[in-house]
C-alpha cells in the first residue's frame, strides 16, 4: 500500500484490462533487454491519466529498458569493466601507470602539456638527476596535473634543501628553485660524525674527505651550539690549528681536545676568556707541550694540571729521592 492507503500493484496488473497484450513487449523480462535487436520494437503507448505517478515512471523505464541500442551499450559497458577489473586485480594497469601515467595525464601530454623542459636553479651538492628523482618527476607526468604542493613537499624533507619552490610555465616548462642547507660543521654522536649546517641541522652522514676540516663537535646537544663553538675558535689565535675537537659536557660547558691529546676544560662563563689566557700560557711557557694529560681552566685564579702516569711516577720518584732537611722526622 502506498501513503495514501491505495494497494501497490505491478505495471502489468495495471494495465492488463487497459492496453491490449502486444507481442513485442511484456512485463518480467519476455524480452531479452542485452539481446541485439534487428528490428526496432513498438513500444505500447502509455495512457496518460488514471496510472499513479510512481506507475508512469516504472513504465518509463522498462521502455528505457527496451530501446534499440541500449542493450548493446550494456554489453560494451560490462566488457570493458570486465577487462578493467581484471587488470587492476593483475596488477597490469598498476603497471601501465608505472610506465605510462594515468590516464588523465596521458590526455594532457596528449593535447600538448607534456614536460619538455625543467630548469633547476640553486643546486651545488645534489646532481639535477638527483632533485629530479626526490621530486618524483618522471616522463609521464603532464605540467597540467603535477602536483607542485606535494613536489615542494618533497624537496623540503631532505635534509640537504633549505628551501624549495616549483613553478609551471605552461604549456611545456618546469621550473624548481631549491636553496641547499651548506655543511658548515662536524658533529659526532654515538660514534656516527654528520655534516650539519650553521643551524645545526644534520645534514648527512659524513662521508667526503673534502669536509675533513670543518670543526668538529661531540656529545648530546653540541651540534645546536655550534655557534658558541665557533666564537672559542676565533678567540684561540694561534692555538686555533692545535683544536681537533669541542666536547659538549653536560648540556654546560665545552672541553677542547688538541692535537696531542690533552683535554681542556673550559668554564661554562666566558669561555673566551680562558682560551686566549690558554695561548698565553702556551706563548710563554710551552704549556702544551709538558706531560700532561689536561689542564682546567674552569677557575678564574689558576690552572690545574694532571699529570700523565709516567710522568706522576717520576715525579714521585723524585720526591722519593729528594733529601730531607736537617731536624725532619722521619
Amino acid at each position: 500500500m502506498d501513503r495514501g492507503g491505495r494497494l501497490l500493484r505491478s505495471l502489468g496488473e495495471v494495465l492488463g484490462a487497459k492496453l491490449a497484450p502486444s507481442p513485442s513487449f511484456a512485463y518480467a523480462g519476455a524480452v531479452d533487454p542485452f539481446a541485439f535487436p534487428t528490428q526496432p520494437q513498438a513500444a505500447p503507448h502509455l495512457p496518460r491519466r488514471g496510472l499513479p505517478r510512481h506507475h508512469r515512471l516504472r513504465w518509463r523505464l522498462e521502455q528505457l529498458v527496451h530501446t534499440r541500442y541500449l542493450g548493446s551499450t550494456l554489453v560494451v559497458g560490462l566488457f570493458a569493466g570486465s577487462l578493467l577489473l581484471g587488470a587492476v586485480q593483475g596488477g597490469q594497469y598498476r603497471d601501465f601507470v608505472e610506465s605510462q601515467g594515468t590516464i588523465p595525464d596521458i590526455i594532457a601530454r596528449t593535447i600538448g602539456f607534456d614536460i619538455k623542459t625543467v630548469s633547476i636553479a640553486g643546486a651545488q651538492e645534489l646532481s639535477q638527476s638527483e632533485i629530479l628523482g626526490i621530486a618524483g618527476v618522471r616522463p609521464r607526468n603532464s605540467l597540467l596535473l603535477l602536483d607542485v604542493a606535494a613536489l615542494r613537499a618533497r624537496l623540503k624533507a631532505i635534509p640537504l634543501i633549505k628551501e624549495a619552490s616549483v613553478t609551471k610555465l605552461y604549456p611545456n616548462r618546469l621550473l624548481i628553485e631549491i636553496e641547499e642547507r651548506k655543511p658548515f660543521a662536524l658533529w659526532q654522536k654515538d660514534g656516527v660524525v654528520q655534516l650539519v649546517a650553521k643551524d645545526g641541522t644534520p645534514i648527512d652522514d659524513m662521508h667526503d674527505a673534502r669536509f675533513e676540516k670543518l670543526p668538529l663537535v661531540v656529545g648530546d646537544g653540541a651540534n645546536a651550539q655550534i655557534a658558541s663553538y665557533v666564537a672559542i675558535l676565533a678567540d684561540a689565535g694561534e692555538l686555533r690549528d692545535r683544536i681537533r675537537a669541542g666536547m659538549y659536557v653536560s648540556g654546560r660547558r665545552w672541553t677542547l681536545k688538541m692535537d696531542n691529546g690533552i683535554e681542556v676544560a673550559l668554564p661554562e662563563e666566558n669561555p673566551g676568556a680562558a682560551i686566549a689566557h690558554l695561548a698565553g700560557l702556551e706563548h710563554d711557557g710551552l704549556i702544551l707541550e709538558k706531560d700532561i694529560v689536561s689542564l682546567d681552566l674552569r677557575m678564574p685564579d689558576r690552572v690545574v694540571a694532571r699529570l700523565s702516569a709516567d710522568a706522576a711516577a717520576a715525579r714521585l720518584e723524585a720526591l722519593a729521592k729528594k733529601p730531607k732537611k736537617k731536624g725532619a722526622q722521619t
